[in-house]
């Protein structure tokens, strides 16, 4: 169970965030640490905090991950097996790759405490959102040995 501050982020943000890095500009979060979720979150129905915001494909964010993990990304969550580089990455880095529930968005909703909107508003539900989670259920799939439920 993880409690703390994620982040979502899915492709079009990769994109940019890797970008940013190219270019030698500040990024719109802070990296070091971080825990970011393949994630992009329905609409919130009146008087929710978030929408459904179930893991999605985390292969998708390969060509980016091991630059992230690079730059002090410590923790990611998602769905599904990942590359061979993204796992020699995390083991370099000492970082950790989570898997939750898959279909089960609107359940993990109920974990989220806050979101709020960091950066990129204009990718709509691909934007970063910076959320407070209590007790989100999680599975490491890829330990910071290298380890993985993947083989």
């Amino acid at each position: 169970m993880l409690s703390g501050t994620i982040y979502t982020a899915r492709d079009q943000a990769h994109k940019r965030l890797a970008g940013v890095l190219g270019s030698g500009r500040r990024l719109p979060i802070e990296l070091k640490g971080a825990v970011i979720y393949y994630c992009g979150p329905t609409r919130a129905q009146k008087g929710r905090i978030i929408g459904s915001c179930g893991p999605t494909t985390s292969s998708r964010m390969d060509p980016f991950t091991p630059l992230l993990l690079a730059n002090g990304l410590k923790a990611m969550i998602g769905k599904g097996a990942r590359s061979k580089e993204v796992k020699e990455a995390v083991k370099k880095h000492k970082a950790v790759y989570f898997v939750t529930y898959a279909g089960c968005g609107a359940l993990l909703s109920g974990y989220v405490k806050k979101s709020e909107v960091v950066a990129y508003a204009d990718l709509g539900p691909e934007a970063i959102l910076k959320l407070e989670v209590k007790d989100f259920p999680v599975i490491v799939a890829i330990d910071a040995n290298g380890g993985s439920i993947y083989g």
